[in-house]
């Protein structure tokens, strides 16, 4: 993030959703206003390729704990013993955090206690995989893509199925091909976000174009004035669009500038939450 505040020559910047060190793909970041939003966007689902080695275990539960692995059971022999686990972390249950990740242990990083050698007894979350689909397996290699709510953690998926399976497994390599409605295709690297420096900033999409899965209405200009001070909004401020029996919507003034975001309120009002002008 530090070197693409300083390719586009802006100070205030935020990311939606940390990656692992070993992993690659899309992270979205977000600038000037737009970090208001961050944490809409940082709800949103993710999808995976994870390679799984099976047949061993390290501490991180990935390939950055490589050099300490143990050695685990013979992993299966063809990937039909894995076909018959894989539905188990299918749908929404608790999930362990591994013990070196950014949870926090009575405002300690786990990953701090975890090299110290201390115990490590991070909270189970509740997490959602939607779709888990077995792309190929071979000699104790499994590749994976897998569809998750924001906080999984796909080193605890390797782990666990490792497990499962009696052979032990960790996460070899790791690819977010999706964040929310953004993809690999639409991605810029890196290196050419460096290499145009303040250039760059044409890459920037508009807010407007951001969390399209919510409701959008129009407001009336008194309307907008009304949601531009944070009060409350009335039946009369809409314009045009659907808003009653919605618990979180976009609100766009009559030029289509995205004004900012309501959540509804008892008694059937919408209270702008965040405000972008």
């Amino acid at each position: 993030m530090a070197v693409v505040r300083r390719a586009l020559g802006i100070t205030r910047i935020g990311h939606t959703g940390t990656l692992d060190p070993l992993a690659t793909g899309v992270l979205p970041l977000v600038v000037g206003k737009a970090t208001r939003l961050a944490a809409y966007l940082t709800a949103d689902e993710k999808e995976y390729v994870a390679t799984v080695r099976l047949g061993a275990t390290t501490a991180t539960y990935d390939a950055e704990g490589g050099n300490e692995a143990q050695s685990g059971g013979e992993p299966p022999a063809d990937a039909s013993t894995i076909l018959d686990v894989l539905p188990t972390f299918v749908g929404t249950y608790l999930q362990q955090p591994p013990p070196f990740s950014a949870k926090k242990i009575e405002g300690i990083p786990a990953y701090k206690l975890a090299r110290q050698r201390k115990p490590v007894a991070v909270k189970p979350v509740d997490v959602t995989v939607r779709e888990l689909e077995l792309r190929s397996y071979s000699s104790g290699t499994a590749e994976l893509r897998i569809v998750s709510s924001s906080g999984f953690y796909v080193r605890s998926l390797a782990h666990d199925l490792g497990q499962r399976l009696g052979c032990g497994g960790y996460l070899a390599a790791l690819e977010r091909s999706r964040a929310g409605e953004f993809t690999l295709d639409t991605a810029r690297p890196l290196a050419d976000i460096v290499a145009a420096g303040a250039r760059a900033r044409q890459w920037i999409l508009p807010m407007e174009r951001l969390l399209t899965r919510l409701a959008a209405v129009t407001l009336t200009e008194e309307g907008a004035k009304r949601a531009s001070h944070g009060n409350v909004l009335r039946s009369r401020d809409f314009a045009g669009g659907q808003w009653t029996g919605l618990d979180r919507l976009r609100l766009f003034d009559p030029s289509g500038a995205l004004v900012g975001i309501a959540e509804a309120r008892e008694g059937g009002l919408l209270h702008p939450v965040v405000i972008l002008v």
